[in-house]
């Protein structure tokens, strides 16, 4: 299997599907017998140019591990969904896992850590309202 670091940009109408757009590509990774090394929500970002009159986009990183089957079946994922304005994947030589440049900004968060918190605080009880 090969490492890839794929970047696309969502409309920024569709912000909220984000996390559901994220998880499916997610799962379909991880079906196939491939690893996600690195996931990064990016959130509303200004584009370097307009596309389709739109000067803002949501912008998600991921670093994955697969074949090229299902390389091919995330393209093809991208490529029919109307809200992925654009995407670029690039093959790389070994698995990134470090934080990104863009994840030193304040409002930037790393999925991969907000997930691992999620299970490390899932055993603890709720407070009890009085």
């Amino acid at each position: 299997m090969r490492h890839y670091e794929v970047v696309f940009i969502v409309h920024p109408d569709q912000s909220e599907q984000v996390p559901g757009m994220v998880e499916r590509y997610r799962t379909m990774v991880l079906s196939k017998g491939g690893k996600v090394h690195r996931l990064e929500d990016w959130g509303r970002r200004q584009m370097a140019y307009p596309i389709q009159k739109m000067h803002k986009a949501h912008y998600v990183l991921m670093n994955i591990e697969c074949n090229n089957e299902t390389l091919e079946e995330l393209e093809h994922a991208f490529k029919f969904n109307d809200a992925v304005l654009r995407h670029l994947t690039v093959q790389m030589t070994e698995a990134v896992i470090a934080p990104s440049p863009m994840m030193k900004e304040e409002k930037s968060r790393s999925l991969t850590q907000v997930q691992d918190e999620a299970t490390k605080a899932a055993p603890a009880a709720a407070p009890a309202t009085v």
